[in-house]
């Protein structure tokens, strides 16, 4: 009989792989490689391109932001790759095991990054055009409102949204990898607890100025 996918030893083996991946913190890597000051230790102590950007270097940022983004895509495309009959099941979880791994990643202690640049590359190899409709909501709400944090909330909330809605229009959703965005969006929301606090109370600096009025 034909196996329809990976053993449960090696989905596990993915699992853990694509973990890994996500726990390579590029905001650190880039920083010491380019001779900049740790991220942990100035501005919001975030390992994320964000906080990189508190330093002037918007290359850094930039590099960070990219690498972040990619080690989301990789994560997952190489676990396609490693496993082509892997199953939707399967493939959420290493989804998940990948946004963990930048959230909790074990090189740095499990305390990491907010993840939106990798949950954006997670976005990426499930389905472009998802990732761009995603992206989009971001951009209109970051433009319209100036607050970087609300429209990665936003984007968070309809990712699943879009993928569910999309399906036989753009792409064919799986129930499993809905879960997974689901979950990653619930995992985006309670990382930016602070942001959400700050947003209701008025404090929450905005995109290319200081704190609001309010």
């Amino acid at each position: 009989m034909a196996l329809t996918g990976p053993s449960l030893a090696f989905t596990a083996a993915l699992v853990l792989l694509a973990y890994l991946i996500g726990s390579v913190p590029f905001a650190v890597v880039v920083s010491k490689l380019m001779g900049l000051q740790d991220p942990r230790s100035y501005g919001s102590g975030n390992p994320g391109a964000t906080n990189v950007l508190r330093t002037g270097n918007k290359t850094a940022a930039a590099l960070t932001l990219l690498g972040d983004a990619a080690k989301g895509w990789f994560a997952v495309w190489l676990a396609e790759q490693l496993a082509p009959g892997i199953t939707p099941a399967a493939l959420a979880c290493v989804v998940v095991a990948a946004f963990l791994g930048h959230l909790y990643p074990i090189f740095l202690g499990f305390k990491g990054g907010k993840g939106v640049a990798t949950a954006l590359g997670v976005l990426v190899a499930i389905q472009p055009w998802l990732a761009v409709a995603t992206a989009a909501t971001w951009l209109i709400i970051a433009v319209f409102f100036r607050y970087s944090s609300l429209a990665a909330l936003v984007a968070a909330f309809f990712a699943p949204v879009y993928y569910v809605f999309g399906s036989g229009l753009a792409w064919y959703a799986q129930p499993p990898l809905g879960i997974a965005l689901a979950i990653i969006g619930v995992l985006l929301f309670y990382r930016h607890r602070a942001n959400i606090t700050r947003l209701i109370q008025g404090t929450e600096s905005r995109i290319g100025g200081g704190k609001s009025k309010k």
